[in-house]
């Protein structure tokens, strides 16, 4: 099936192809995704709902709907671990495993390249997997006897797993671009597209779930666990779909897209949950997370109960912006607490007596997107479009409500790049450890401004652009030409 893309007028393939790579990555969830396809084995296992008989058996498409939102929350937790340490938010300080610093801030010796082979190659596999799960769900529900408005629901849910975890991969790739297309015959390679290529595909992708979820009906044929409490019908949902399109949208706008991209977020923040004029830390935090639990379900991966090897980057206390009575943001003293002091092995890194205080325990949820970072969208946009007063509202409001400070010394005089530093601050502290203060500072061409700890030396710091392929796709790809070669490999 193809349809027409609405930013480029060509015709694209709904149905994307998948690395041969990514096959090791599928969950227990994939592999009973697989049989829904006419051309795949039919394993029938009298015990268990079978993936064919989803539209008969609400227990087996409950299972499909479940393990795409698993499969979302896998690759979570290593995002935010990954970009914490690109954007010098965090460290993860095994005393016994070096290359939990070295393979992200010092790269190949001598090389300021990250290894391809090595640790810093994730934000990949799982969401490749989870976009075979979704091609599969997709052709799962089109098949099934569903009425046609649950097929709509559906099938927007499905397109907005898709569209979240493409925009993963492109945050974390930039300009190496992706592959947006999955093949019916995963053994097939697909090609790469361009950066540009990828954005319109997800924000094409985002409008047409949106537009599926408008005519779902009332309610999902399965339901969604319980960080969708408030998003979890289709027209409740279309508010989430809208916050990842502004999201997607900003990215792209500070990576090509310019005037129109600005406009496409605007327009998705009018139609998310954004509460402009949130004052509590309720309202702020108002918003869709992943849930996570004891044994047998999984524990938050970043929860300081047990993940005692995380540590905060010290210039989270130096550039802490201070109260009028001369102490530190309120976001800076909720959020980070003092840790016994501890160093990289073999002269790798700098100490840190510092650690996150985010997310205490191991059922402490991890936000997808929230209504702290709809506002500060926000003023980027009005910003870019001009409304410097409509932007310095937002800042001012998140600086009094969230940060305890007194508001901006900014003006409607003031110069974009100078809004464009506070609003980089305000997120900094806003969205400690969300998994955006590395993808921030490249969009804005700031990348130099992050600090390198160790300047000289074999082992000195440097600031890495991209995530570079991992070295298993590359070698699938290795002697192909054009969009099939591996880019950067």
């Amino acid at each position: 099936m193809t349809t027409t893309d609405n930013l480029t007028g060509a015709s694209r393939v709904q149905m994307t192809r998948l690395p041969l790579r990514t096959l090791g990555a599928l969950s227990l969830a994939s592999l009973s995704l697989a049989a829904c396809s006419k051309d795949t084995l039919g394993i029938t296992n009298p015990n268990t709902p079978s993936v064919a008989g989803a539209s008969a058996d609400p227990q087996a498409l409950q299972l499909l709907a479940t393990g795409l939102l698993r499969q979302n929350r896998n690759s979570r937790g290593g995002l935010i671990s990954e970009t914490g340490r690109f954007g010098r938010e965090s460290y993860v300080y095994t005393p016994q495993e070096g290359r939990n610093t070295s393979a992200y801030l010092i790269g190949l010796s001598g090389q300021n390249k990250l290894d391809n082979a090595g640790f810093a190659v994730g934000s990949w596999n799982g969401p490749y997997g989870n976009l075979r799960d979704v091609f599969n769900f997709k052709n799962t529900v089109a098949a099934s006897t569903l009425s046609a408005e649950q097929k709509k629901a559906a099938l927007g849910f499905a397109k907005t797993i898709e569209a979240i975890e493409l925009l993963t991969v492109i945050s974390t790739r930039d300009t190496i671009g992706a592959v947006t297309q999955i093949n019916r015959d995963a053994t097939v390679l697909a090609p790469f597209v361009s950066r540009d290529s990828v954005y319109k595909y997800i924000l094409n992708t985002l409008d047409e779930a949106n537009t599926d979820l408008g005519a779902g009906g009332a309610a999902f044929p399965f339901a969604l666990n319980s960080g969708f409490t408030g998003f979890n019908t289709p027209s409740t949902f279309r508010q989430f779909n809208r916050a990842m399109a502004a999201r997607a949208a900003a990215y792209y706008a500070t990576s090509g897209g310019g005037a129109t991209a600005w406009a496409r977020a605007n327009a998705a923040l009018d139609a998310s949950f954004l509460n402009a004029a949130a004052t509590t830390t309720a309202q702020l935090n108002v918003g869709v997370y992943h849930p996570y639990a004891a044994s047998p379900d999984a524990p938050n991966p970043l929860a300081q109960a047990t993940n005692t090897d995380l540590y905060a980057h010290m210039s989270f206390e130096t550039d802490a912006p201070l109260k009028a009575d001369g102490s530190k943001d309120n976001r800076f003293t909720a959020k980070i607490g003092v840790r016994p002091t501890r160093n990289a092995p073999s002269g790798l890194g700098v100490a840190s007596s510092l650690g996150f205080n985010l997310y205490p325990a191991i059922t402490t949820s991890l936000p997808i997107i929230r209504n702290e970072e709809l506002m500060l969208l926000r003023a980027e946009a009005l910003v870019a479009t001009g409304n410097k007063a409509g932007a310095l509202v937002l800042i001012n409001s998140i600086r009094v409500n969230a940060g305890g400070l007194a508001p901006s010394t900014l003006t409607a005089a003031s110069t974009d790049a100078a809004f464009v530093t506070e609003i980089l601050l305000q997120k900094r502290y806003s969205l400690m450890l969300e998994g955006h203060r590395w993808i921030d500072m490249r969009r804005y061409g700031r990348l130099s401004e992050l600090p390198r700890d160790l300047t000289s030396g074999v082992n000195a710091h440097f600031v890495a652009k991209v995530q570079p392929l991992p070295q298993a796709e590359c070698l699938q790809r290795a002697g192909r030409s054009g969009a099939l070669a591996g880019p950067g490999c």
